[in-house]
């Protein structure tokens, strides 16, 4: 049986961002059933879990072949085997990849440079010179990505795991004026996450988080 280790409890903010949501939308649109492995925030930081994910994160995840950690490669592996995810051609597949990569190397430590600044730093006295720094390169990489998709529903003609990769870093940005400037951004977002494995992943997750009770959380 397929096994994904996530947390039992995150604050408000980050319910339905947890990255095992990746994971958890990659197995729904492959078909594939799997199980949960529930560690709180003190069990990260055991070595158990180091051993399995040195950074004390989740998902990790493992199968009767592979154990790996990062939800980027674990979508990856996924996909590998789900023609669902990536075309079984060549040149699908490295179209495939090179979106995946993108989504997780050119768009999203840009985007996390604006939401880490204003989740956990809005009142630092240098928040706003940075943040007028980080939303004009943010701004830029948004437009780079919209600019490919005006006329497309997919990055590549058909939905594969560089648009689930993509979505989830894009709509971390939902509500924010970087994305609303992009009104195909937007549509794009919506039509991979209204598609039913989102929707599938999406409750799982939160039903965790619903069953358990409010904890301190280490760094």
């Amino acid at each position: 049986m397929r096994e994904v280790t996530a947390y039992t409890w995150v604050p408000d903010f980050a319910q339905g961002f947890v990255k095992d949501l990746r994971v958890r939308w990659a197995l729904e649109e492959a078909g594939l059933a799997y199980a949960e492995r529930l560690i709180d925030h003190e069990q990260k930081l055991q070595p158990e879990h180091l051993k399995r994910q040195p950074f004390a994160q989740v998902p990790v995840y493992r199968d009767d072949q592979v154990e790996l950690f990062e939800s980027g490669a674990i979508v990856m592996q996924i996909a590998e085997g789900s023609e669902a995810l990536m075309p079984k051609d060549s040149a699908g597949r490295a179209r495939t990849m090179s979106w995946a990569f993108a989504a997780l190397n050119s768009v999203e430590p840009f985007v996390a440079n604006v939401r880490i600044t204003q989740l956990f730093h809005a009142d630092a006295p240098w928040a706003d010179g940075y943040m007028e720094n980080a939303a004009r390169m943010a701004a830029g990489r948004l437009a780079r990505v919209a600019d490919w998709l005006k006329g497309r529903d997919y990055l590549e003609g058909r939905f594969t795991a560089g648009d689930l990769l993509m979505a989830t870093v894009l709509r971390e940005m939902e509500g924010h004026a970087l994305l609303a400037a992009h009104p195909v951004l937007e549509a794009y977002v919506k039509r991979c996450t209204g598609r039913p494995a989102f929707g599938r992943a999406l409750e799982a997750q939160l039903k965790v988080f619903a069953a358990h009770p409010p904890q301190l959380v280490s760094a």
